[in-house]
């Protein structure tokens, strides 16, 4: 009876292995990277599209602007203690007048509808905006210096960032292929046991061993497999677009 359990449970085992096999097997054929390679755009133009895109460049860039716009303020800011004035009067208005002719002084008050106007010009030079000048200037230059250079920064930063990204993604596809190339193998490594395994020929043991090996396979190449399709798409999402891939078998 004992037997009879016994070669029923390898008969089971058996037949759920190798469905299982067939199933996973045509799955992996169709996303084996096998034998195969991508080619993904240019470093050139990933980081071309990172940069252009950047928030915190454009950022950078409106920041240098205003900085320009503040020392153009500050290199005519003299032209504020200059100005004209201009005054006008329309209505009736009130002329006194007086005449004196050596024997008699004459006073006269006058009504009458005019128009009035005076222009004039003014210049002052506050002592501050006179000595304090050349410094007003030069730190409206040093901001815009300083501004033009956290450009820079920033886009070495990029630069640096979308390197090691897209060098990451190479290696994370390279260990792909060779998780999926070790994933085969072991896929059919497994089919030949399981053969040898129904002829008798491989033991239980074994072929538990060997299943088990194809498992942590399995797992190996899906973790790499997320880790291609994660590093692949950060670096999409930061030069935004998506890489059309292409084949080179």
């Amino acid at each position: 009876m004992n037997k009879l359990f016994f070669i029923l449970l390898i008969f089971s085992l058996s037949v759920v292995s190798f469905n299982t096999i067939q199933g996973q097997t045509s799955e992996f054929e169709d996303i084996s990277l096998s034998g195969s390679e991508f080619k993904f755009p240019s470093l050139k133009v990933v980081m071309d599209s990172v940069i252009k895109r950047s928030a915190m460049v454009s950022y950078r860039n409106y920041n240098i602007q205003s900085r320009e716009s503040t020392l153009a303020t500050e290199r005519i800011h003299w032209s504020r203690n200059m100005g004209v004035q201009a005054d006008t009067r329309y209505g009736n208005l009130s002329n006194f007048s007086t005449s004196e002719d050596g024997t008699s002084n004459t006073a006269a008050l006058k009504t009458a509808v005019q128009f009035n106007y005076s222009v004039g010009i003014f210049l002052k030079f506050p002592l501050f905006d006179v000595i304090n000048r050349k410094n007003q200037i030069r730190l409206a230059e040093s901001e815009v210096e300083a501004a033009k250079s956290m450009v820079k920064l920033e886009k070495e930063q990029l630069r640096q960032t979308v390197i090691m990204r897209y060098q990451d993604l190479i290696l994370k596809q390279k260990l792909l292929r060779i998780r999926s190339r070790m994933l085969g193998d072991g896929r059919v490594n497994k089919q030949m046991a399981e053969k040898e395994f129904r002829n008798g020929v491989v033991p239980l043991t074994e072929y538990v061993r060997i299943n088990g090996m194809t498992v942590d396979m399995e797992v190996a190449y899906e973790r790499a497999m997320s880790e291609f399709i994660t590093a692949k798409q950060l670096l999409e999402d930061m030069s935004g677009f998506v890489f059309g891939l292409t084949h080179l078998n």
